[in-house]
């Protein structure tokens, strides 16, 4: 699944500034109104193009106090009016998002993580085309060093989310094997797997461990445990890795955003990719 081949655009010549880099966002939930709001307040380099939703009724509406008015199209009118898209959708959809921007070469940053391991061939696409699929740091630290010490070897990469309730109410996995977190009065272990298995269970609430898996030794040697927490408010991570070149661990503690399953810092890294892409200084690989 690993794949090094960087396709970001060229930095500008002495003749001149490049353009602004055109930016779609599909999908206006917590995440996207929070990028559609940065790049209106202005991100160097970039330009908010369009957006998508599944009601673009009320997309124009919740874009109608932005400075600079865009268009709600539908996701197959995206790509011919922007650069990169911003998947920030259900995971179903990324297909849909990216597999139009891909094969024009163009850049795609998926916040469902889980879903490109569903959806092998897009990372194909890439290759073909030249295109490129970016995953953001998220709501995880540490992934450069995962990163370099992929480079090298990484015996083992193990991971423990604790998550409040409300956090992970409704996940496949709970429904499924019916287990009720309602009602829990102290922590409970809801799963124990790996991250493709988790993926599957919980793909709206462990996106940060395929981000891990990809960053490291795959989805089906990275180990996991998910525990729901009616004492948190806050969506914690636990990473130990043992490699050839360091032994580390990273812990943080994410503040969720409007939608509890989403911490606020995803969005922030989102913009943080995007401010690095035209940045004289770039700090962190």
């Amino acid at each position: 699944m690993r794949d090094s081949t960087q396709t970001a655009p060229q930095p500008a010549t002495a003749r001149g500034a490049r353009p602004p880099l055109r930016i779609a966002i599909a999908g206006l939930g917590a995440i996207g109104l929070k990028l559609a709001e940065a790049l209106d307040r202005g991100i160097p380099g970039c330009v908010l193009a369009a957006v998508s939703a599944n009601d673009l009724g009320n997309a124009a509406k919740r874009l109608s106090h932005l400075k600079r008015p865009v268009p709600a199209v539908a996701l197959g009118e995206l790509e011919p009016l922007a650069d990169i898209v911003v998947e920030c959708a259900p995971a179903k959809l990324l297909p849909d998002i990216a597999e139009p921007f891909l094969r024009a070469g163009k850049i795609v940053i998926v916040l469902s993580a889980g879903a490109i391991l569903v959806n092998e061939h897009l990372v194909g696409l890439a290759h073909q085309t030249g295109g490129q699929i970016v995953v953001p740091t998220g709501a995880l630290l540490g992934l450069d060093a995962v990163t370099a010490a992929a480079e090298g070897d990484i015996r083992s990469v193990r991971m423990v989310t604790r998550k409040p309730v409300r956090g992970l109410s409704g996940a496949p996995y709970l429904v499924e094997h019916n287990i009720r977190i309602e009602d829990i009065t102290a922590p409970l272990r809801v799963f124990k797997g790996t991250a493709r298995e988790a993926a599957i269970g919980f793909p709206a609430n462990l996106n940060v461990a395929v981000a891990l898996a990809l960053a490291g030794i795959g989805p089906d040697n990275t180990t996991l445990e998910i525990w729901a927490d009616p004492s948190l408010t806050r969506n914690t991570h636990r990473i130990e890795v043992d490699s050839d070149s360091a032994g580390f661990s990273m812990s943080i503690e994410n503040v969720p955003s409007d939608n509890p399953k989403t911490g606020r810092i995803t969005a922030l890294s989102v913009i943080a990719y995007l401010r690095k892409l035209g940045a004289p200084l770039r700090v962190g690989s």
